[in-house]
């Protein structure tokens, strides 16, 4: 029996640093503080017009006011379907679809469903910093496999051989992906998907950039090009970032029917329905034309240019250009050991400390990513504040 105050398994999660980084940057703005953050993953548009006016809408109809279904109302889930069908060619059922209380509802329920203790989890670096928790929450043992610059922070089929054990029951496969903006080619994800169902292994294809990508770099679904893969494949995406709508709280999870119902019944005792006006306000979202998401990532794509120039001209700091989601990852490991506002820097925790206070810029050191010596930059904020913290990252490291 466990003495301690807190269960083991929820004393051992650490907090979100990305969310941590946002929060002490709006407490020192709340101070008066000219803080510019380069934390959040959220775009920095309003939710679109239509989207808002349909949630208005379902709040005045008595229907809403009321449970729905656990894994979420009918038509939205015929939405999603077709929506995957469209940006994909993914075609699946509705009864294949959950919606959940956003994106990291679709990861931990999805985790959940299919990790047992001592089952490892394939997490190439750098991650997002919410991969590995409800691995061990699950009682699963998140493996690492290393990527960096020099690989383009993308994982070869002969790393992930290098990290299989007849314990590995899942990996997580993210393109584009938070936090480095790699994308993987569709050859890659072939050869990727093959080496899973050859190994009988589960793939968590996180999908919610699908949107964000720049250049030639196009997005792929892993089940649409590998068939093979579906019973065995489980796709999480969300409208957060596609249509600006973080605070709406809504994702979902598209799973093999086995699995979609052991989800839904698993929320069923965990939140009972997603809010039925965020849900109507997806609907209104995924039923849409794109407009408006095309413009939203033109905007992203004028900034990401910016950043990449901006940081990739640091001496000492080597920034691979962005090719989808919306954020940088420099390698700040050519500053190591130098004076930076007046303090040695060891690791980028350091830089970030210094930053912070120094020159009142927020940015998520790579620690927090599996990927010490990086730094994730978002470059979903304004145009005026993405140069004016930039100049002084310049201006603190140039001294």
């Amino acid at each position: 029996m466990s003495t301690g105050r807190l269960s083991v398994r929820v004393g051992s999660i650490a907090p979100s640093a990305t969310l941590a980084i946002t929060a002490k940057a709006k407490e020192l703005k709340a101070q008066g503080k000219p803080v510019i953050g380069f934390g959040a993953g959220e775009p920095d548009f309003p939710t679109p017009d239509y989207i808002v006016e349909a949630a208005v809408a379902a709040c005045r109809d008595p229907k809403n006011h009321k449970y729905t279904p656990a894994g979420g109302l009918a038509e939205l889930k015929v939405a999603i379907a077709e929506k995957t069908r469209r940006d994909s060619g993914l075609q699946v059922e509705p009864a294949q679809v959950v919606v959940t209380n956003g994106g990291k509802h679709a990861v931990y329920n999805a985790i959940a469903a299919v990790v047992d203790s001592g089952d490892e989890v394939l997490i190439p670096t750098p991650f997002w910093t919410t991969y590995p928790e409800p691995v061990k929450l699950a009682g699963g043992v998140p493996v690492t496999v290393e990527t960096s610059i020099l690989s383009g922070f993308k994982a070869s089929v002969a790393d992930l051989e290098a990290a299989r054990t007849p314990r590995t029951k899942a990996l997580i496969f993210v393109s584009p992906s938070n936090p480095s903006g790699a994308v993987y080619d569709r050859d890659e994800i072939v050869a990727i998907g093959e080496w899973a169902a050859e190994n009988d292994i589960w793939v968590l294809t996180d999908e919610i950039y699908e949107h964000l990508v720049y250049d030639d770099n196009k997005f792929f679904s892993m089940p649409a090009l590998v068939p093979e893969i579906a019973e065995r494949c489980i796709v999480l995406n969300g409208v957060a970032k596609t249509y600006a709508m973080t605070g709406w709280r809504v994702g979902w999870v598209v799973a093999p029917i086995d699995v979609a119902k052991a989800l839904t019944s698993l929320q069923s005792h965990q939140t009972s329905n997603v809010n039925n006006v965020a849900q109507i306000a997806a609907l209104a979202a995924v039923s849409g034309d794109l407009s408006a998401v095309h413009e939203m990532r033109e905007h992203f794509d004028r900034r990401r240019l910016a950043m990449h120039a901006k940081l990739d001209g640091i001496v000492g700091v080597e920034c691979l250009k962005p090719q989808g989601a919306f954020y940088a990852f420099p390698n700040f490991e050519g500053v190591m050991g130098q004076q930076i506002g007046g303090q040695k820097i060891e690791t980028t925790l350091d830089l970030a400390a210094v930053a912070l206070d120094q020159a009142n810029v927020a940015f998520v050191p790579g620690e927090a990513f599996g990927s010490p010596g990086y730094a994730r930059f978002s470059y979903a904020l304004g145009d005026d504040d993405l140069g004016e913290g930039l100049d002084r990252i310049v201006n603190l490291i140039n001294g």
